[in-house]
């Protein structure tokens, strides 16, 4: 009896380890304007790749070729305010164009990234970037600073997405006019 329980107990554990491990695909919004999304994104919060754990007033920039491609730009400074600039440059491919929320974002050629537009405001003031994988996230905005209250709900929804918040690093952001910061990486 008691072999029978412990067996029991194992197929739980190892059940209830499969059903955590596997998660449903993200959803992505129904549709994205490219002209209208292209443009300054402030990452105001994420989980950080190893290249932006430092970062601060951390800027995506897209702006969209005749052919389809999304140029991007992605600058910061590195572990404060006034550390140096570093900037990447990586492209973005749109891969549902029925949707033009999925996209493959190449840093590295061949190896595209996945990029999926999971929230987008209707006014396209804020939007949140995620992965099936919930490794990494980006909250941004149009501004550098939002209200607390639009923060929160925001992070509330990247926990409804399956992501463990309490990994979600904010982005000091500096309240600025100028343009964002251009360096090399």
């Amino acid at each position: 009896m008691a072999g029978a329980r412990i067996a029991l107990t194992a197929l739980l554990i190892s059940a209830a380890a499969c059903s955590s491990a596997a998660r449903p695909p993200l959803q992505t919004v129904a549709f994205v304007d490219l002209p209208r999304f292209m443009g300054d994104w402030y990452v105001i919060a994420s989980i950080p790749t190893s290249v932006e754990k430092e970062a601060y007033d951390a800027v995506e920039s897209y702006r969209l070729r005749p052919d389809g491609v999304v140029e991007t730009t992605f600058t910061f400074r590195r572990g404060g305010f006034d550390g140096p600039p570093k900037r990447y440059t990586p492209k973005g491919y749109v891969l549902d164009r029925r949707t033009n929320a999925v996209w493959g974002m190449q840093f590295v050629w061949p190896i595209r990234a996945e990029y999926l537009i999971t929230y987008l405001a209707e006014d396209y003031s804020a939007t949140i970037i995620g992965r099936n994988k919930r490794d990494y996230v980006w909250i941004m905005a149009r501004t550098p600073q939002i209200p607390e209250a639009g923060y929160a709900r925001l992070l509330a929804l990247v926990g409804e997405q399956g992501y463990d918040v309490s990994r979600v690093r904010r982005v000091p952001q500096r309240p600025r006019e100028e343009p964002p910061p251009e360096a090399g990486p």
